[in-house]
């Protein structure tokens, strides 16, 4: 059982950055961060290995940066460049890097970028 706790999220006009962190409560997970914005259907923005090994979705390459401090149980979202349409709820998840579930979730945290 993992637990996750997102934190970071707020309001930012165009062009501004966020770093939203996500404390989880055991290792050794593939780690990822994923949004849904009202009306749309959750997409995947990052994710990270165990290992470090990191993968983002096409469109947010070069403004996105996942990464995680072992030592600090935290995995973090560099957001740069924001636009409107970032906004959205972003959520944390975790899933055995063995499955191809997200089997925890956090609560999300509230990203609104204002043009």
């Amino acid at each position: 059982q993992v637990q996750l706790v997102e934190s970071g999220g707020g309001s930012v006009p165009s062009g501004g950055s966020l770093r939203l962190s996500c404390t989880y409560t055991s290792s050794g997970y593939c780690m990822g961060w994923f949004r849904q914005a009202p009306g749309k259907e959750r997409e995947g923005v990052a994710t990270i290995t165990s290992d470090g090994v990191r993968r983002y979705r096409d469109s947010l390459k070069g403004r996105f940066t996942i990464s995680r401090d072992g030592a600090k149980n935290t995995v973090y979202l560099q957001m740069n460049s924001l636009t409107p349409e970032d906004t959205a709820m972003y959520s944390c998840a975790a899933r055995h890097c063995s499955t191809v579930t997200w089997e925890y979730w956090g609560q999300g945290t509230q990203v609104t970028v204002s043009s």
